[in-house]
């Protein structure tokens, strides 16, 4: 079931991104007046079509999905009747040529937008930047952070959740930036620390590389979930108790609770819990369990994981419906300058190119996400129509951002490039395509197989 519902969320995403992306041409083309012959999602022999409109458009589904593409009307590919030149591609100035051109990327930006502007009206539930205590040596615990800081700032930047967190200080980290970043201690005071993340590495700028600076998230030992028919159950203990001490010893972490309950099996010990404005005092008998040769303690309760649990954890912030709109333009340009930033610094060597992903990666984070819940699933729709709208805009031969580079080259010269320049460039840029693809495949086949 995994695996099917991870083709089926890649299947919905790469088709609706692809659909947008060609909807944008096909739109502003018969805005120019253009005659569309073929409106296909994916290439090759169509596995589905049908002629429709005034036109007879033919509408297609073709047998490889990883892509799209409309045809249009054009004396380069085929003859073209006198009475319909004037509705020829090739006939049209530069100017509605690269509107018709840039309309497909800019569709995926506007997409992007309307997702994120869901997401902003709806609100984002996420867990609140607070701190653990950082290992030593690490470029936090040289900050000064401490168990219970909440992150507030990182930089000008507002940061409302872990996610935030991590995406501010990502932007910070490939410059190896010293970055300030404003917290909120468990005694309510506002302080700053210095965060210097010079010694960054390019391979330290994956998934954890907030571990590697020495931030972690504190996670209190506030009960999640209690399963039916537990000892924790049976005992009384509910979701949202938090564990503040066994047999009269503090507990600060979800981590020590769980070592002391693991070393006592079938032992008698008690737990002191707040519920609310309440302090309790629960008795447990851990009941054994054998791991690995090993008989450990065990009661059955599971952490806070998500949004759920103590408001000071959790956070779910909406905004007015104006208010979003802003706010989604500005994730939405935010993120568009990050990826060419993350692009910019690969070439140089700077990132490693192994955070490039394939269509594998891709369809994995499709399933997670789509498993997580709506919410994470439309964030990665969000997140993976800006990187086709970037994408598509690169200055590379068969992209759209390759004919854009031509029509400005028009611009400047006064005429348009020659065929001899336009086939070298498509064989160039077929090299280039296909080369970053492999590289790409490869790079989710290690994923897959090394875990890496």
């Amino acid at each position: 079931m995994n695996i099917l519902s991870t083709i089926l969320a890649f299947v919905v995403a790469l088709g609706l991104l692809i659909v947008f992306h060609e909807l944008g041409h096909y739109l502003v083309a018969r805005l120019c007046g253009v005659k569309v012959l073929r409106f296909s999602v994916g290439f090759g022999a169509p596995i589905w079509h049908r002629r429709l409109g005034r036109d007879g458009t033919e509408w297609a589904i073709g047998g490889f999905p990883l892509g799209g593409y409309v045809k249009m009307l054009d004396e380069r590919e085929g003859p073209v009747a006198p009475s319909e030149l004037h509705r020829a591609f090739n006939r049209q100035n530069v100017w509605r040529r690269s509107a018709i051109v840039a309309a497909g990327p800019i569709a995926n930006f506007l997409l992007a937008i309307a997702l994120y502007w869901l997401l902003f009206v709806h609100g984002m539930p996420g867990l609140r930047p607070v701190v653990d205590a950082p290992p030593a040596g690490t470029a936090a615990a040289v900050a000064s952070f401490e168990t219970g800081d909440i992150i507030t700032r990182v930089g000008s930047a507002r940061v409302d959740t872990w996610q935030d967190v991590r995406w501010q200080l990502l932007k910070h980290a490939i410059k190896r930036e010293t970055v300030t970043v404003e917290v909120e201690d468990d005694r309510g005071a506002h302080r700053q620390r210095t965060l210097d993340l010079g010694a960054i590495e390019s391979k330290d700028l994956d998934a954890d590389f907030l571990r590697v600076i020495g931030l972690s998230r504190y996670q209190p030992a506030i009960v999640g979930m209690v399963e039916a028919g537990s000892v924790a159950e049976r005992a009384g203990l509910r979701p949202g108790d938090q564990i503040v001490g066994i047999d009269d010893v503090n507990v600060a972490r979800w981590s020590d609770f769980v070592s002391v309950i693991r070393e006592k099996p079938e032992v008698a010990v008690m737990l002191q819990v707040v519920r609310g404005a309440e302090d309790l005092d629960v008795t447990v008998t851990p009941a054994p369990k054998d791991e690995n040769g090993k008989t450990i303690g065990r009661i059955g309760v599971g952490p806070i994981d998500g949004p759920s649990g103590l408001q000071r954890y959790t956070v779910r912030g909406g905004m007015a419906p104006l208010e979003a709109v802003a706010a989604a333009a500005r994730e939405t340009v935010d993120k568009s300058v990050f990826t060419l930033q993350m692009l910019w610094e690969m070439i140089f060597g700077r990132v490693s190119p192994k955070n490039l992903s394939g269509p594998l990666t891709i369809a994995d984070y499709a399933g997670q996400s789509a498993q997580l819940g709506w919410i994470y699933y439309i964030q990665f729709l969000a997140v993976i129509s800006i990187s086709l709208g970037v994408l598509n805009l690169l200055p590379v031969p068969l992209l759209d951002g390759g004919h854009l580079m031509y029509y400005f080259a028009e611009i400047l010269k006064g005429s348009p490039v020659s065929e001899r320049t336009l086939e070298m460039g498509q064989r160039v840029g077929m090299i280039m395509l296909f080369g970053l693809m492999a590289f790409a495949i490869y790079n989710d086949i290690n994923r897959l197989v090394g875990g890496s």
